[in-house]
């Protein structure tokens, strides 16, 4: 499967000079992020070119290059701050989720200690405007609220994103009272070790996980870079709880705005991303999910693209005018048929790259039902596969990086990737 521009069923892409611009600014050391006006012929919002952002940078301890061996890191991405940070990136997706409930301190804390870069939180507001990190802002799956009688009548059914969905949400409670809560494991099926866990840890603020991050990277001596995704930013916003500008008040406030900060931005919705280039300098990542799902926002405004079109050399020029890189399903870099069976790889990798963009697919896991079958050992689902064979795989096709549930299993693929490209 290769992916080639849709004759006629895109917009027409922003100027050459746009891509020309985002090259230099790639490049430049200092230089101001780049606007997305392009997103208006398509019936979303437009933003104008960002101004100045905020940059608030850390002491200099802190902002000392990230562990790795010499040479590898990115020298493309000078100017963004990404260039700190070891190439390939390990990303712990919501921690190390892998061997501790998902977006807890234990999570995150592990996730460190088995050598990520980065980690991931999920932000969702409380009713009193609070960004607190849980996979979504229904949270019957990751939470004990069900077994708290006193919030038994705050059970409802809501539509997100075009989804109904029965149980608790954040927005439907304050700040104190999601502190009642503890947080479990959200696949208990497959990862039952994981439950020996539940209830051990509150919900965390992203404050809480900005202040955490400082102090672990100053033990270990190291800059530790948060990846946050605003969810259903959209959906938010209607309510009146928008999350952008929360989202860059808790940035500045945590010293991790700008370039000079440590924060990855990122999200499914293009609109969000368009508003955050507006209020922080800080890199952003589009996530896509399934090439023939649409971003909500796009559903919302009218815009009939999918990611198939996004994904087409003119569709990433179109990304590049407002990101810093995309954050695909790994399947739109590896597919795999129907049986699960790998198939030859698309031309994502390179058309991303010739647009200036960085790939950081998602997810990576060590369990057969999430691995292509080609790396898998046995038939149980939930038993441990080639994790470290299909890690290496996707270095080798050239991401720059991706997300992990376990960190430890990239890690290893990364050491084994750069010592046969004779990196030490």
């Amino acid at each position: 499967m290769t992916y080639r521009p849709l004759d006629g069923s895109s917009p027409a892409a922003p100027a050459e000079e746009a891509a020309s611009s985002r090259r230099r600014f790639l490049r430049a050391t200092g230089a101001a992020g780049l606007g997305a006006a392009a997103f208006a012929a398509t019936g979303g919002e437009a933003f104008a070119a960002p101004a100045p952002a905020d940059d608030q940078p850390d002491a200099a301890e802190e902002r000392g290059a990230a562990a790795g061996p010499a040479g590898t890191r990115s020298p493309v991405r000078t100017g963004t701050g990404l260039d700190r940070l070891p190439h390939p990136l390990v990303i712990g997706h919501r921690g190390a989720p892998g061997y501790r409930p998902e977006e807890t301190l234990g999570s995150y804390e592990l996730a460190l200690e088995l050598g990520a870069d980065v980690i991931e939180p999920d932000l969702v507001p409380t009713k009193d405007g609070h960004l607190v990190i849980r996979h979504e802002n229904n949270i019957v799956e990751t939470t004990d609220v069900a077994d708290h009688p006193e919030f038994a009548n705050r059970r409802t059914t809501k539509t997100i994103d075009g989804q109904a969905q029965t149980g608790w949400f954040t927005e439907d409670f304050t700040l104190a009272e999601l502190r009642t809560l503890r947080a479990k494991e959200r696949l208990p099926q497959q990862r039952q070790r994981n439950t020996l866990y539940d209830g051990r840890w509150p919900v965390l603020t992203f404050r809480e996980l900005a202040d955490f991050a400082k102090k672990r990277g100053r033990e270990l001596g190291r800059e530790v870079w948060l990846y946050p995704e605003t969810k259903h930013p959209s959906y938010f916003r209607s309510i009146g709880l928008p999350l952008e500008e929360r989202l860059a008040d808790e940035l500045r406030r945590t010293g991790l705005a700008g370039k000079r900060g440590r924060a990855i931005l990122q999200s499914f919705e293009p609109s969000s991303l368009q508003r955050l280039a507006k209020l922080v300098d800080n890199p952003r990542i589009q996530l896509l999910g399934a090439a023939n799902t649409q971003p909500y926002d796009f559903v919302l405004a009218g815009d009939r693209r999918t990611v198939a079109d996004l994904v087409t050399p003119a569709g990433l020029r179109w990304i590049a005018s407002f990101a810093h890189g995309i954050g695909p399903t790994t399947q739109l870099i590896a597919p795999v048929d129907a049986a699960g069976k790998l198939q030859p790889p698309t031309t994502l990798v390179r058309d991303a790259h010739a647009a200036d963009l960085l790939l950081h697919p998602y997810t990576v896991r060590n369990e057969n039902g999430f691995l292509p079958l080609d790396y898998r050992r046995g038939t149980d689902p939930n038993a441990y596969g080639d994790a470290i064979g299909w890690a290496r795989y996707l270095y080798e096709l050239g991401v720059d990086g991706f997300f992990t549930d376990q960190t430890d299993t990239s890690v290893l693929a990364r050491q084994d990737f750069w010592a046969a490209k004779g990196v030490n």
